[in-house]
């Protein structure tokens, strides 16, 4: 859950991660970090993805990336097959420009995620190991996606629609979810804080709402005091995250509570495809939001903050 009146997106740069937003976006001259495919349909900046280790729509307040060394390999089946298809496509994209040299390798990273980065005139490339047994035409469309980001070119709809949708396909979901059960790591604090618990709220809006149906799963309160990452649930982890800053005497009961409903909600109703979309807040979802009682107060005040 974020707010409604901030979007925002990570890239990551050398060896710290900066997060900019759109209101006050910036665009380096020499981008040496890794461009990561979560989300390439920015209408501001289409030149920059999100830098995220998990998919925007689980949250990434407290998402982790592993500490060990992840296993990176060279698929000597398709590495010819893979350095056929960006040199082409990158002939596409810059038919004048002098071709680089391409190492491009499979990853296992924590999420269907793909990177690309460029020094000293080579492009290093790498792709989640969930892909490799992708179709020709969704590597062509991954090739496509990273080097338009990587040179600012615009992304041709037809890619960017192929990659959404076989990322999407049950199949592909399914995997990546284990995968970030396996490979993720969650940081589960406390769901008890100095003012409100967690857990106790989670209870009393279940027996209110959900008839006492709802499986509670993990609760915690945020590392950080983040303002504009207000909750998220992540469904790899089962685990609802709220930012430490609503824990504090000057925040109202009823705004944690419809904080904590929304991320309910989320539970309760899954994200679904439609077409190539994901849909996050649908049409029974937001029916039921409008049942909490407290709803337009508890949103005029979140944004005061």
């Amino acid at each position: 859950m974020r707010s409604d009146r901030i979007e925002g997106a990570h890239l990551q740069v050398r060896h710290c991660e900066l997060l900019f937003f759109h209101s006050e976006w910036l665009q380096p001259r020499e981008i040496r970090g890794y461009f990561q495919i979560d989300d390439f349909s920015s209408p501001r900046c289409p030149s920059v993805a999100k830098a995220t280790i998990m998919t925007a729509a689980y949250g990434t307040a407290e998402a982790v990336p592993l500490q060990s060394v992840k296993p990176c390999y060279v698929s000597n089946t398709l590495l010819p097959k893979l350095q056929e298809i960006f040199q082409r496509t990158y002939r596409e994209l810059r038919p004048r420009a002098p071709l680089p040299e391409f190492r491009i390798e499979f990853y296992a990273f924590a999420n269907v995620n793909s990177t690309i980065r460029v020094r000293e005139a080579i492009v290093y490339a790498r792709i989640s190991d969930l892909l490799e047994g992708a179709p020709e035409t969704v590597l062509e469309a991954i090739a496509h996606i990273l080097l338009a980001k990587i040179y600012r070119k615009p992304i041709a709809p037809l890619h960017s629609t192929r990659y959404r949708r076989y990322v999407s396909s049950h199949d592909i979901s399914a995997k990546a979810q284990r995968v970030r059960q396996l490979r993720g790591r969650k940081r589960i604090a406390f769901a008890q804080g100095e003012v409100y618990d967690l857990d106790q709220i989670f209870e009393e809006l279940n027996q209110r709402f959900f008839h006492g149906l709802l499986g509670r799963p993990q609760m915690t309160w945020s590392q950080a005091h983040a303002r504009r990452s207000l909750a998220h649930y992540d469904p790899a982890h089962n685990a609802i995250v709220v930012s430490r800053a609503f824990d504090h005497p000057r925040v109202p009961r009823y705004a944690v509570e419809y904080i904590v409903y929304h991320e309910m909600l989320h539970l309760k109703h899954p994200v679904k495809l439609r077409g190539s979309r994901r849909c996050v807040h649908g049409a029974a979802f937001q029916a039921e939001e409008k049942l909490f009682p407290e709803l337009e107060r508890a949103k005029a005040f979140l944004k005061r903050l």
